[in-house]
């Protein structure tokens, strides 16, 4: 089967489980909200901590500014601000907290994408009440990929403009290798983080054509949809000119942006329960309705 042609199958088979399974819309929401209380639980002690001073006065965020950096000297003279060392490892801690979490939750998320190509029923609460099974898997591997991020970022950092382009392909490969950590977390919560990017670097090596294809794949088609969309909107534009009335394209811009966010939003989702297929496929030799053999196989 032409792989094109397959990635598209792939793209409808990945919304015909969207449209069985409508939970798996509503988890990535539930993981965004989530997620949002973890960072104001951060952020709102630090920003409206009492400082003698209104909340909406500068000198309120001014005094915060002072409490969070310090002023220090470069080896040119020049004055410069940096994070205080208490900053500094308090922004450290919640970035590691804010991973945990990021990792807790689609954790929760796969185990239900999986559920789902087995033909079993979505259910948010069991999700979230499997990952909490998987804690300690999740932990070693935020830690890990905690310490990588900010081994990336120093090198970015502190080599300039090599530094940068050095640390963008470490990063790109280190997303590529680690595309199927999520899944394995799911399957196997014994195995250390090294053992996980392993095994996520030899599945991708196994589906490197599908993996690569289809995400063009749905990309293309969305792309498509996002082109088709455009052109009725300049179409609208144009008319509400030569008609001298705006409010069909202020209406129609409206909706083309939602429906932009609800494009984007299925696309996301279609290509994590792709991936869920791909993994299920790759290690199991499971193929889930409604996908096929030929499908799957390279």
């Amino acid at each position: 089967m032409n792989k094109f042609k397959r990635s598209w199958l792939l793209f409808k088979s990945s919304l015909l489980i969207m449209a069985r399974n409508k939970q798996l819309l509503v988890f990535p929401t539930v993981v965004f909200a989530f997620t949002l209380l973890i960072l104001l639980f951060f952020l709102v002690p630090v920003t409206l901590r009492p400082t003698g001073y209104s909340y909406f006065s500068g000198q309120h965020w001014q005094a915060i500014s002072h409490s969070l950096f310090v002023q220090t000297t470069d080896a040119n003279g020049r004055a410069t601000q940096t994070l205080s060392s208490v900053a500094m490892v308090y922004l450290v801690f919640m970035y590691f907290v804010s991973m945990f979490f990021a990792t807790f939750f689609n954790v929760a998320f796969y185990h239900e994408i999986l559920a789902a190509l087995k033909g079993e029923v979505v259910s948010i609460p069991r999700g979230l009440k499997f990952a909490c099974t998987r804690w300690k898997a999740v932990l070693m591997w935020t830690i890990f990929a905690g310490i990588v991020g900010l081994i990336i970022k120093q090198i970015e950092e502190r080599l300039g403009i090599v530094g940068r382009i050095i640390g963008r392909f470490i990063g790109l490969a280190w997303s590529v290798a680690s595309v199927f950590v999520i899944p394995i977390i799911v399957q196997d919560e014994h195995a250390n983080p090294i053992t996980m990017l392993k095994n996520s670097a030899g599945i991708l090596k196994r589906t490197w054509g599908e993996s690569l294809i289809g995400y063009v794949g749905i990309r293309l088609a969305s792309g498509l949809i996002m082109i088709a969309s455009m052109v009725l909107l300049i179409g609208t534009l144009i008319g509400s000119v030569v008609l001298n009335n705006y409010w069909p394209i202020a209406i129609v811009g409206v909706l083309w942006i939602v429906a932009m966010f609800v494009l984007s939003y299925l696309t996301s989702v279609a290509g994590q329960i792709f991936k869920g297929a791909l993994y299920l496929y790759a290690t199991t030799g499971i193929v889930p309705e409604p996908y096929s053999q030929e499908m799957l196989d390279s």
